[in-house]
């Protein structure tokens, strides 16, 4: 299986970064993540525009640009010969002299099997918790998921599939995903301030836009639980319902009709791109 490092392409077991990388000495490195199927990267503009828009916010120049990068990620999905795929792209901080300045940036653009949610899963819906924590600089797709994993145990012990990040008594978003709320009112609503903004969160809302109401806004906790429908968007999770918070059961405990609606709006979305003859 072929990986992208700098400017070669390499096999797995040849694709090596020393350990003065300043993301492995301080965690400075920033990423994006997106699916192919049939051998298509889905939203590829939207997750490049992303990528660079965060190397820029942390100051790390990419040297290829758009459509050069661009090709380099489609000739790495032709040697992988699979049909649907996680790509992921990195830039790091490159080899530090002093484990602290950064240096020429690493860029490493990987492809690997992915599998992803089903239709089971959509109807299982998932049960999360609430945590108080803000990320920092959330604007930017760093590989900082220090709280995230750090929280692993915590989930195990409360038996929840996610958590849910909140500050003073506002929500933000999912440590790898974005949340929506469906009101009382039948209005969609998800926050709109300090979260990563989402590609899926950008698909659903142009989606909703055609046939309800959507706001982008600040979210209570209290506006959470008491909320008609919730879901989550991510590249891998697509849409996918919260079923209960903080063991809150939410609505009638199954999806409801604009989180069904939405997901199967989405999936047509991502069927009418999967099959497009060139990009």
């Amino acid at each position: 299986m072929a990986i992208y490092l700098n400017d070669r392409f390499l096999k797995n077991d040849e694709a090596l970064l020393h350990v003065s990388d300043l993301s492995m000495q301080r965690g400075f490195a920033v990423f994006d993540f997106f699916r192919t199927e049939n051998g298509i990267p889905l939203f590829i503009a939207d997750h490049l525009d992303r990528f660079y828009t965060s190397a820029a916010a942390m100051h790390l120049h990419i040297k290829q640009n758009k459509p050069e990068l661009t090709n380099i990620i489609l000739e790495l999905i032709e040697k992988s010969g699979m049909a649907r795929a996680g790509i992921r792209v990195m830039l790091t901080g490159g080899y530090s002299a002093d484990s602290y300045l950064p240096a020429a940036p690493n860029l490493l653009i990987t492809c690997n099997p992915l599998n992803v949610l089903t239709d089971n899963d959509f109807e299982k819906g998932i049960s999360v918790i609430s945590y108080e924590h803000q990320r920092e600089m959330p604007h930017i797709k760093s590989i900082n998921y220090q709280m995230a994993v750090w929280l692993q145990p915590f989930l195990k012990e409360k038996k929840a599939d996610d958590v849910l990040y909140f500050k003073n008594n506002i929500i933000t978003e999912f440590p790898r995903s974005n949340v929506f709320i469906v009101t009382n009112e039948n209005k969609l609503a998800t926050p709109g301030r300090h979260i990563l903004q989402g590609i899926t969160r950008k698909n659903v809302l142009s989606l909703a836009k055609e046939t309800m109401q959507v706001e982008e806004c600040d979210i209570t906790t209290e506006d959470l639980v008491n909320a008609k429908e919730i879901f989550l968007t991510s590249t891998t999770k697509k849409i996918l319902p919260v079923l209960k918070v903080n063991e809150k059961i939410i609505g009638d405990g199954k999806p409801g009709k604009t989180t069904i609606s939405l997901y199967q709006k989405f999936l047509e979305l991502e069927e009418s791109l999967a099959h497009l003859v060139n990009l």
